[in-house]
Parts: C-alpha cells; structure tokens; sequence
C-alpha cells in the first residue's frame, strides 16, 4: 500500500505564486485520486508489498503504471518547490557551469524546454546514465526513472498545475517556478549520486537497489544531511 505523501510546505506557502485553492485542487484532489486509484489496483497483488519506485520499474505500462508514476511525478514536484528562493551551491552549481556554461543559459534550456512541451507533462532537470546535466520532457504520466535518469528537480507544466493562478500563460509560470525551485534538495540527491554506485546505474532491480531506495527517500523527506 502507498500512502499519501505529507505536503512538504503549508497550503497557502507558496502565495502569491501558487495559490492555496490550486494546492487544495492539484494536491488534494488529483494527487490523492492517483494515489488511491493505485492501492486499489495494487490490492492483493505482489506489488502491494514494494515501494513506488519499485512498483513503477516492475509494472507494464498500463493503468498500473500510469497511476504509480503520477503519484512519484507529484510528489517529486512538491519536493522540488521551496517558498523562499534559494540558489544552487557546492558541486551541482560546479556541474551546471560546466554542462550549461552559467545559471542564465540553465534558466534558458528551462524556459526552452517547458515551453516547447507539447500538451501535458513535465519538465526535469536530470544527471543522464553517462553523468550529464540536461534537461528530460516527459509527457503525461512518463519518469525519467524508466530511462535510468536521475532527477533533481521537476516542473509540472499539466495544465491544472497553473490554470487557476495563472490561466493559459504557461510561461510566466515557468518563469515564477524558476524562482522557487528548492535547489537544497536538488544538491542533495546530486551529492548523493556523484559517485560510480549511480552514474551508469541500471535501475531499480529489487529492494536492495541504491536507485529506489534514493528516490523513495526524497520521496519521504529522508535525504540524509550532509
């Protein structure tokens, strides 16, 4: 059974950039039906008994996995948001500079990548199997975890996401996203994962797999301080 992640921030934290009626909608409605949509089709099966990210690395696409991965989509968003602006530091904004040359062309390759995504999906910024930065479109229910990437933030650019606050202008969206981008966790899970055990890692295997026991650990606000 998968619970119901806490929300990371009070509803109205995010005010004026994410009202508190679109976190009431978006986490409380849709995020709440895909997690309860997903227990009623794990019930009683094997997967009832394995992590999200298990359960997304092991299931057929399908209903399963579309519901499995929505539920880690969210959570990931909320994880990747921070009231108060903050700023890449130490080893990530060492490996940004190199992969994207500066902060501005980073931002850039963001506005580029989010505004170019056709219809509903999501926005990543990911470190790829050969150690790279760059930024992964993924679109309705689709995680870079099916592609062994290593996600350090992520920007939902579904609609219900922004519709209320924000109407159709998805780019003045992404633009306000940009400013609260939780760049603590995101070095977090880099620290974590700059090493030989995860770059070139072939995933999600069983419980003992270094990659889900990561992810579910953000996931669970467990990252260890460092």
């Amino acid at each position: 059974m998968i619970d119901m992640p806490k929300l990371p921030f009070a509803e109205d934290a995010m005010e004026p950039f994410i009202s508190a009626e679109t976190i009431q909608y978006h986490y409380g409605k849709h995020h709440t039906t895909y997690v309860n949509k997903l227990n009623e089709l794990i019930k009683g099966t094997d997967l009832d008994k394995m992590s999200l990210s298990e359960i997304i690395k092991t299931a057929d696409q399908g209903p399963i996995f579309n519901n499995a991965a929505q539920v880690f989509n969210h959570s990931f968003y909320w994880n990747s948001l921070s009231p108060s602006k903050s700023a890449p530091t130490g080893k990530l904004l060492d490996k940004i500079n190199m992969d994207f040359d500066s902060m501005d062309k980073l931002k850039e390759a963001f506005m580029q990548a989010g505004t170019t995504l056709f219809g509903s999906g999501w926005v990543w910024l990911v470190r790829d199997a050969s150690g790279q930065l760059k930024f992964e479109k993924t679109p309705n229910a689709q995680t870079p975890m099916s592609s062994n990437m290593i996600p350090l933030f992520v920007c939902d650019v579904w609609e219900h996401a922004y519709y209320i606050d924000f109407r159709n202008a998805r780019p003045k969206y992404l633009g306000e996203f940009w400013e609260h981008i939780n760049w603590d966790t995101a070095c977090k899970i880099f620290d974590q994962t700059d090493n030989e055990t995860y770059v070139g890692l072939k995933s999600c295997k069983d419980i003992h797999d270094p990659f889900c026991q990561l992810l579910d650990e953000v996931l669970s606000n467990e990252l260890d301080e460092e």
